[in-house]
């Protein structure tokens, strides 16, 4: 368990921060309590191995960033959000992936942190455009972006190869401008 000190950004409940080879033991271990949560969405690292290649691309791949949603005070790990495929120039956009622990689901511990990722990605990293491909049928996901502010933009047929398959995703995404006319505080 981790203290606050090494939280990017901190919401009344959450921080974030970026994941560490050390965290290994605890992330596998929630992420293989989580297997029935995140079925048939989701296969985050559920063993020392894959966690390594895991973090391995995350730290080493400047078109990745990767943080951990921790509860604040015994700094519990309640999920993860990455920002991957990350382009800059004028595009200046990347795309999200993201899952709650069951321990953490359902009590709005992920909703807090992805307006704490939202945020940090508009002003530290400098993106203008944040874009969440899902499952129509993944529910969960779907009122996750909703209530962070995300707009529907489309339907893409055989998008993603998950679980055996290639997967139909609804393109929903958030921009920095929607954020600031919903009278959102960035401040970096």
């Amino acid at each position: 368990m981790r203290t606050e000190s090494g939280f990017l950004a901190q919401g009344p409940r959450v921080g974030i921060r970026t994941f560490t080879r050390q965290d290994a033991e605890e992330f596998t271990a929630l992420a293989a309590a989580s297997r029935a949560l995140h079925a048939p969405w989701l296969f985050p690292p559920a063993d020392p191995d894959a966690y390594a290649s895991y973090v391995d691309r995350l730290l080493d791949d400047p078109t990745r960033h990767g943080y951990l949603v921790c509860e604040r005070g015994d700094g519990r790990i309640s999920g993860f959000i990455n920002i991957n495929n990350v382009v800059e120039g004028a595009f200046q956009s990347g795309a999200l992936g993201y899952g709650a622990f069951a321990p953490a689901a359902g009590r709005g511990l992920m909703s807090e942190g992805l307006t704490l990722v939202v945020r940090h990605a508009f002003t530290r990293l400098g993106l203008h455009r944040l874009e969440a491909n899902i499952q129509p049928r993944n529910e969960g996901s779907v009122n996750l972006v909703r209530r962070a502010g995300f707009r529907l933009e489309g339907y893409s047929p055989d998008f993603l190869f998950i679980d055996g398959a290639w997967r139909d995703h609804e393109r929903w995404a958030i921009t920095k401008e929607m954020t600031e006319r919903r009278g959102e505080s960035l401040g970096a």
